[in-house]
């Protein structure tokens, strides 16, 4: 079965006196974790060694960077590279969420470049992908992240695909007061399976874990990922809540 990940984007959100009391009230929590369950806090890079070692003994609980850069070292003030991230211990990493497409202008290249620096330093990228609300009223949305899948992804080796978890957000369903179904959730991630299958196959497209991150909260997360194609949320602002956060965690198939 495909691993089913709760993943938590804190954004740029919280005091380390708050996130301290998130952190332990959500490993407080009485639950048993299926071999096949992933918890991934991602934090603002001030807190990326913390919550690593606060999370230490917890085997299914991983930390992520939200972001590195398209290169190794350099005079890039202001940047981390995966490199860096390796080197403190983290594993995972976001790439491509639509805030940094849409506020700090990632590209498709920039992003496949990035990409590859993460899987040459032995990090699990979180791809986003997904489309605005235009291209949602456009009819054209599966055209769209089929470019973007393409022009990041199509690069890889089938070995390196592998290593990939691919979260899906309608940018169009996040905080605009519209909603996806699950049907619509569904019905795009069997198509981003779809993508993948014509250019990896389908043995190893059905291995990969799609997320949803289209505004997942507790009132809608089991309905969401009952989907088959659905293997778990990219969660913004109810991952901020330990309560929210939880009932998400349990909802994973």
């Amino acid at each position: 079965m495909r691993k089913q990940i709760a993943a938590a984007n804190w954004k740029m959100n919280l005091t380390l006196e708050q996130a301290d009391a998130l952190v332990t009230e959500i490993s407080n929590h009485n639950r048993k974790l299926g071999e096949n369950h992933v918890v991934v806090f991602a934090v603002p890079f001030p807190y990326l060694i913390w919550v690593s070692e606060k999370t230490s003994n917890m085997n299914q609980f991983h930390v992520a960077a939200q972001n590195c850069y398209t290169k190794k070292s350099g005079a890039y003030t202001g940047e981390v590279s995966a490199e860096m991230l390796n080197s403190i211990g983290i594993k995972w990493v976001v790439l491509g969420h639509s805030e940094r497409r849409e506020y700090f202008g990632e590209t498709n290249q920039m992003l496949s470049e990035k990409l590859n620096l993460a899987l040459e330093y032995h990090l699990t990228p979180i791809f986003c992908c997904g489309e605005p609300l235009p291209i949602r009223e456009a009819g054209t949305q599966n055209q769209y992240v089929e470019q973007q899948l393409r022009e990041s992804l199509f690069g890889l080796s089938a070995e390196q695909i592998q290593k990939i978890v691919i979260a899906y957000e309608p940018i169009w369903a996040i905080g605009t007061g519209k909603t996806a179904t699950s049907a619509q959730a569904q019905e795009m991630h069997a198509h981003l399976r779809k993508i993948l299958a014509s250019k990896f196959g389908d043995k190893i497209a059905d291995g990969i874990s799609i997320l949803y991150g289209g505004s997942v909260k507790a009132s809608n997360a089991k309905e969401i990922f009952s989907q088959p194609d659905v293997d778990g949320g990219l969660v913004g602002g109810a991952s901020l809540i330990a309560t929210e956060f939880n009932t998400i965690i349990d909802s994973l198939k």
